[in-house]
């Protein structure tokens, strides 16, 4: 059901030679590019008209109006299942802790007397927050974009989510029960490509956005690299990842059924294990037969990934070498299943989220640690982080020199402005001084 890939003894090489070894899905963003640029366009000239052709082509359902109406979401949280609602309020309630803690102060920085850089941390004014409903309902990740973005002050929040024939046409009744509990009223029903469009460009009933956040297909990925430069995005998302670091302490029944809940999500879905125990390695294969056949979504989702090319499980001599495999592989959750799991997970540079031992699976983070599961994908881990309150805060930095403090490092600038054949610029200093560079003090 799931390939091996033995990297032990001299099989194992350096840098971009080991990545290329590892196992990946084929996601290419690119070719999608293209066939998204015409719906990006139509959103732009036609606006809700587009909207609505484009629910009716890929979603199956004529709607009336792109904005889902007030009414929808509150009567939506009425009839939650109430443990469901416990359920999304105890997620909120943790998500908030953790990311209330990533606020950011204002900082004052004398670099000399009478010099001073302050750098104050400000919110964008306004964000469009994706949550799929494809294959699966990720209230979720509504929770997960909300919550940060709030934390930060953002003082304007939309959210779309795809429509729903099912429905009527709105979003899933439990992607707008959670709009409902977090206070979010602006929701609209568009997915996708048209919905990425919609916060870039505008239309008739939503305004433009100045960021995009939230995880998604391809074609939401393709729209986010088409409108790089016009929005900020947070990034990219491919298909989801787990890699699990894991040595002859851990339990295959466990690591089994942590492969399965990422497998779940997705056909493209990457499911890796990395041991130095062939034994751990036998198990697990063993234990995934029965945990499969038990499972739901087996042939549409589960087995095509674990027998994809981008899932494996992968052989190596020892935890030293194990860490320059994951490192490697940069994957969105990594989960350590090892003796001393604290002290191995610190030596892990690359990974979008780390989950510690035996009682910290993936599926945690996903929906109740507090941490935000909205993670850098297809090795990005090694230069990017996952959402967080950051993510929607821009720094300003804010110089404020006195006359003596400028006469102090005049010189300096005039000789940079001359180095750089830019003499204007050390103009700027010397028309202030009577065209005389003052002598440092």
């Amino acid at each position: 059901m799931i390939s091996r890939i033995d990297l032990r003894g001299d099989a194992l090489p350096e840098g971009p030679a080991l990545r290329d070894l590892l196992p990946r899905a084929d996601f290419d963003v690119q070719a999608a590019l293209e066939k998204v640029r015409p719906i990006c366009e139509a959103v732009h000239h036609r606006g809700d008209a587009a909207l609505i052709d484009f629910a009716e082509k890929f979603d199956g359902v004529r709607l009336e109006s792109v904005r889902v109406p007030a009414q929808a979401i509150s009567e939506a949280l009425e009839s939650l299942d109430p443990a469901v609602r416990a359920a999304l309020e105890e997620s909120i309630r943790r998500a908030r802790l953790v990311h209330r803690e990533q606020r950011r102060s204002t900082h004052t920085t004398q670099v000399v007397p009478g010099g001073t850089v302050t750098e104050k941390w400000v919110p964008v004014d306004r964000v469009g927050l994706y949550a799929p409903g494809g294959r699966a309902v990720y209230p979720s990740s509504v929770i997960m974009n909300v919550v940060p973005a709030q934390e930060a002050g953002v003082e304007s929040l939309a959210l779309a989510s795809p429509a729903q024939a099912e429905f009527g046409g709105l979003p899933h009744p439990t992607i707008l029960a959670a709009c409902a509990l977090l206070g979010v009223d602006e929701v609209y029903a568009a997915g996708g490509a048209t919905a990425v469009a919609m916060f870039a460009y505008g239309t008739e009933s939503c305004a433009p956005a100045n960021l995009v956040t939230g995880p998604g297909n391809i074609w939401v990925a393709a729209a986010k690299r088409y409108f790089t430069g016009k929005i900020g995005i947070d990034a990219e998302a491919g298909p989801t990842e787990i890699a699990i670091l894991a040595d002859d302490t851990a339990d295959p029944v466990h690591v089994a059924a942590d492969l399965i809940s990422q497998a779940e999500h997705d056909p493209l879905a990457a499911a890796v294990l990395v041991t130095d125990s062939v034994a751990l390695a036998d198990a697990v294969e063993k234990e995934l037969e029965p945990q499969v056949g038990a499972s739901k979504h087996i042939d549409e989702r589960i087995r095509p990934a674990l027998e994809g090319k981008q899932s494996a499980i992968v052989l190596v001599d020892g935890i030293a070498e194990g860490l320059r495999v994951v490192n490697a592989y940069g994957a969105e959750h990594l989960e350590i299943q090892t003796a001393d799991a604290g002290a191995v997970a610190e030596r892990v540079r690359n990974a979008g989220a780390i989950f510690i031992g035996p009682w910290a699976p993936v599926s945690l983070g996903d929906y109740a640690a507090g941490s935000n599961h909205v993670l850098p994908t297809g090795g990005c881990a090694c230069h990017s982080s996952g959402l967080s309150v950051q993510s929607f805060l821009r720094g300003i930095h804010i110089v404020d020199y006195t006359k003596d403090a400028l006469a102090d490092v005049a010189h300096h600038v005039v000789t940079l402005a001359e180095a750089e054949d830019l003499p204007a610029h050390g103009a700027a200093v010397k028309a202030r001084f009577g065209w005389k560079v003052p002598e440092s003090k």
